[in-house]
């Protein structure tokens, strides 16, 4: 769906601009634009592969398994019915310290699997599970500590101060997860209580 969306804008686009007679300055939005996008990736790159190095490192050193440990009774709380030892688990721990780092193209793939195990654990019915629900929500508002992805683009284009946007950024996606989580747990204990669950 987003592919029809994207590839409408763009049919749009040059056709509003031939209609206007604006044609030049279409093809030289294009190229610039293009232009930008390379650069952009190629400076996004070098703070991704460093993030991602550091993540690799935590996993090897047992790090990532000691979060886990520290984190299980959350989790536990939180997805009640998936097993502590389930792959699913281990996904769904690796795409929030991934989001907590800020690296939303990592932590992409990790929700991806996690959701996929979580599927499997519902017995691959169409129907999404509590569980499912509750991933989506935390994933979309997961706490940032180091928004790494917003930094790189702003040092990219300069900004004097670029690790300003931290600070703010850890107090929206905080507040944004504990909404996130009381709205899931107010929507489950609601159908608990009216016998849906």
């Amino acid at each position: 769906m987003v592919n029809y969306i994207w590839g409408g804008m763009f049919v749009i686009g040059i056709v509003f601009g031939m209609i206007n007679g604006t044609m030049d300055q279409v093809n030289e939005a294009l190229f610039v634009s293009a232009k930008e996008a390379v650069t952009l990736c190629l400076g996004l790159m070098s703070i991704l592969v460093f993030w991602l190095g550091l993540m690799k490192i935590a996993e090897e050193s047992g790090l990532l398994d000691k979060l886990s440990t520290l984190f299980k009774p959350f989790m536990r709380w939180l997805f009640p019915e998936v097993p502590p030892n389930h792959p699913a688990m281990g996904y769904i721990l690796s795409n929030m310290m991934a989001n907590t780092f800020g690296l939303g193209n990592a932590a992409t793939p990790l929700g991806i699997k996690a959701m996929e195990q979580l599927k499997k654990l519902n017995g691959g019915k169409a129907t999404v599970s509590r569980s499912m629900v509750t991933f989506l929500a935390i994933n979309t508002s997961s706490v940032t500590l180091i928004p790494t992805t917003v930094i790189a683009i702003r040092m990219n284009y300069d900004s004097h101060s670029p690790t300003d946007i931290v600070f703010p950024t850890i107090i929206a996606t905080a507040i944004s997860a504990i909404g996130g989580i009381a709205i899931d747990r107010y929507f489950y204990y609601r159908r608990k209580k009216n016998g849906r669950e």
